[in-house]
């Protein structure tokens, strides 16, 4: 039978100083079989098919390629034995084009034939049901186009085993759909496909096993027909947990925030706001969903104070005082003093209102802490605010003293998140609060989020996955190149209507574009 497998790894371990990241973990893959793999945030999925991909050693354990041992310690070895992972981050030339970033790196004694090759990447585009023109620049396409060049790149190279990191991260539910279809057609033609995923739905519609990690240990594979949503939590967790949002109806409604006609434009000209207008009302839950880069950390910066704008006024309504400001004439400072927080997760989780060397304590003071006064003072002691937020968003450290520096970054994120809630504000923007944070975790912020709902607040969320979206939001605001597209209720939508309006002004724009 172990000849049937194209990939099996037995007793693979990999540590980072005292950290384990890997413990033992023992998986298998068959040729014309998809694999997904599960696990919570640090769960040391990446890193283990890092190892497998060539870009980190393990220090102990065993690869096997068809039944065969071998050592992979670069990525050129993994290509040798027709591995290919495709980033979640791409690795792509913007002013080349498909083909061109498609070749690039390969040697060809003969010299490279462009025509021979673009012949080759046609073959490969209608073989597996790939929609790519291959004399298109990388800065003219779609993020789903990026990604298409990129598997393609490695199908090019003859991989037999491809891994993909979260691959509908950043895609619309169509392109989803026609992702899968290609898998499927890859499938078909016996190729080996891993999937690294958070998104359980998925992988119940696409893959046939799943192999789940826990803490860097390997729990167990289960085939997909026979396994369920709930049984998968358990596995990657080690606890039931419900995977309910509950989302109460929008009382006391008022305007709070009301965004009328903003724009603004980068130092290259190009226009990163164009024309945006919406209401956020307290009591109730807005979403924003787009395709990622389409405006919504702009949009969110505005409204804070950290994007300069160029036109249009940010109206809020004030329930302490029932005055109206306009934001926009507005310092950070003055805003976040009125009850505007921003609540924004990047990738640098760091650089945004956390300092690394200041322990836990410390950043929950320094948002609020100026000329030796802290409104703290009046509610409750700093001290007791972080072991609040770290019992209850179950954090990971030895205590409330640890640098911000030495926590995982999905333990910042959760300190990053908690502090901005627990500042009482009337207006919470959370972009992207759960990226990265296991599914307990996760479902931890929805519930606080709702908890401020019901207080009065209004919440402004921005999230990746639609169906997280549809669940826990009000009303859904879709972006798209800046623009508005439409507003829909989360109660009554899809996402495969959230999904055509989330590429529609993208649309509008290169039919605009050509017309000009």
């Amino acid at each position: 039978m172990e000849q049937n497998f194209a990939l099996e790894l037995k007793n693979i371990t990999k540590t980072f100083g005292s950290v384990v990241a890997n413990k033992n973990v023992s998986l298998q893959v068959r040729k014309g079989e998809i694999l997904s793999i599960l696990g919570e945030n640090g769960s040391g999925k990446t890193t283990l098919m890092n190892m497998v991909s060539g870009i980190y050693y393990p220090d102990s354990g065993q690869m096997f390629i068809d039944g065969n041992e071998v050592t992979i310690a670069s990525p050129k070895d993994a290509f040798n034995y027709r591995i290919g992972m495709i980033h979640q981050h791409f690795k792509l030339v913007d002013v080349f084009s498909a083909a061109e970033n498609i070749v690039l790196g390969l040697e060809d004694e003969k010299g490279f034939d462009m025509a021979k090759n673009i012949e080759k990447i046609n073959k490969i585009t209608a073989q597996y049901g790939f929609e790519l023109d291959p004399h298109k620049k990388i800065y003219e396409m779609s993020v789903s186009e990026k990604q298409t060049v990129e598997i393609i790149k490695v199908l090019f190279r003859g991989a037999d085993i491809l891994i993909l990191d979260e691959p509908t991260a950043v895609l619309t539910p169509q392109e989803t759909v026609k992702l899968f279809m290609v898998l499927r057609n890859m499938r078909e033609s016996g190729k080996a496909i891993i999937i690294i995923t958070h998104k359980l739905h998925e992988v119940l519609s696409l893959s046939d096993n799943v192999a789940v990690l826990r803490k860097g240990e390997y729990v167990g594979t289960v085939k997909t027909a026979e396994t369920s949503e709930s049984e998968l939590t358990e596995m990657m967790v080690g606890k039931k947990i419900s995977l309910d949002i509950e989302r109460s109806e929008p009382e006391n409604c008022e305007d709070r925030l009301v965004v009328d006609s903003i724009s603004c434009v980068n130092r290259e000209g190009v226009k990163l706001l164009d024309n945006v207008s919406f209401t956020a009302r307290s009591g109730e839950i807005l979403g924003i969903a787009g395709i990622a880069g389409s405006g919504q950390r702009e949009l969110l910066e505005a409204i804070a104070g950290l994007q300069h704008l160029d036109s249009g006024s940010v109206i809020y309504h004030d329930p302490k005082t029932n005055q109206e400001e306009n934001l926009r004439d507005k310092t950070p400072m003055e805003i976040r003093q009125m009850g505007v927080r921003l609540a924004f997760v990047p990738e640098d989780r760091l650089g945004m209102g956390l300092v690394g060397n200041m322990d836990i304590v410390d950043n929950m003071m320094l948002r609020s802490y100026k000329k030796g006064k802290s409104m703290f003072l009046q509610r409750k002691n700093p001290k007791s605010l972080a072991e609040e937020i770290i019992e209850r968003l179950e954090v990971v450290t030895p205590s409330a003293d640890t640098p911000v520096r030495r926590l995982s970054g999905g333990n910042v994120q959760k300190i990053l998140v908690g502090r901005e809630i627990a500042s009482s504000p009337t207006v919470l923007m959370a972009a992207y609060p759960v990226r990265g944070l296991d599914i307990n975790s996760s479902y931890t912020i929805y519930n606080l989020l709702n908890e401020q709902k019901k207080k009065g607040v209004a919440v402004i969320f921005v999230g990746e996955d639609l169906d997280v979206l549809i669940e826990l939001c009000d009303r859904i605001l879709v972006i798209g190149s800046g623009r508005i597209a439409g507003t829909v209720d989360g109660r009554n939508t899809t996402k495969e209507e959230i999904g055509l309006l989330m590429t529609k002004s993208s649309r509008e724009e290169q039919e605009g574009g050509s017309e000009e």
